[in-house]
């Protein structure tokens, strides 16, 4: 068994490659300006876990989810997020924060997340938006080895929890501010949630995502893992 490979798909995807070789794909988003080309036509998927439905995590309705679905993937979300899936032909095991399921090996469980999470919606005379929830993930991978996918989120008091129930190792939080939380409150959602290493995104895809890794870095222990579109760190 080999190691857990974190691979930034840019803005604020994620492909997880486990220990076992299971290829977990979170809020890829194929229209990022800075998304990794070398990513836009999936090699492998076993499973896809979303965090919410903003276009720049999933596509406009939903398009990238579909594709990662019809390349083999098992989806999994929240149940409004299923329900809108089936709509487009994509069976999903719809789930709520406090559920766990374990997928092809992993154990994915939902955990809160403070955000917003519309679907955008195209193919009328005007866009428009279908709520289908926002949520994190705490990812637990074959070896053991435990990840904090915050999605975008603000600070809140409760990731204490996430700390004191799951102890992750690794989280991926976003610092760009503006639509989420900037660097200071992820270095104290890295404290509240002791781990080791984290992970930024969410940040410089455009203008008003202003936060750092640097800036990151000054205010916590953690290290930081900046990585650019395309590179992989190995756990």
């Amino acid at each position: 068994m080999s190691s857990l490979r974190i691979t930034g798909l840019g803005h604020g995807g994620i492909l997880y490659r486990s220990p076992a070789d299971r290829w977990l794909w979170v809020d890829r988003w194929t229209g990022a300006p800075t998304y990794a080309h070398a990513y836009r036509h999936p090699e492998r998927v076993d499973l896809v876990a979303p965090t919410h439905g903003h276009f720049d995590h999933v596509g406009n309705d939903c398009e990238d989810v579909v594709e990662l679905a019809a390349a083999g993937g098992q989806v999994i979300c929240s149940h409004e997020m299923a329900v809108y899936l089936t709509e487009r032909g994509v069976e999903a095991i719809g789930m709520n924060k406090g559920g766990t399921v374990d997928a092809a090996g992993i154990q994915l469980t939902m955990v809160h997340a403070e955000h917003s999470g519309g679907v955008t919606l195209t193919g009328g005379a005007h866009a428009q938006t279908r709520e289908v929830g926002c949520w994190g993930w705490v990812i637990r991978f074959e070896d053991g080895t435990t990840v904090y996918h915050s999605g975008d989120t603000d600070l809140f008091g409760d990731m204490q929890l996430i700390a004191d129930r799951w102890a992750p190792t690794i989280a991926v939080l976003p610092i760009g501010g503006h639509f989420t939380m900037g660097p200071r409150d992820a270095a104290r959602a890295a404290e509240m949630t002791a781990v080791q290493t984290v992970i930024p995104v969410h940040y410089a895809t455009f203008e008003a995502l202003s936060g750092t890794p640097e800036e990151l870095q000054a205010a916590t222990r953690a290290q930081v893992v900046a990585l650019q579109p395309g590179e992989t760190w190995e756990a």
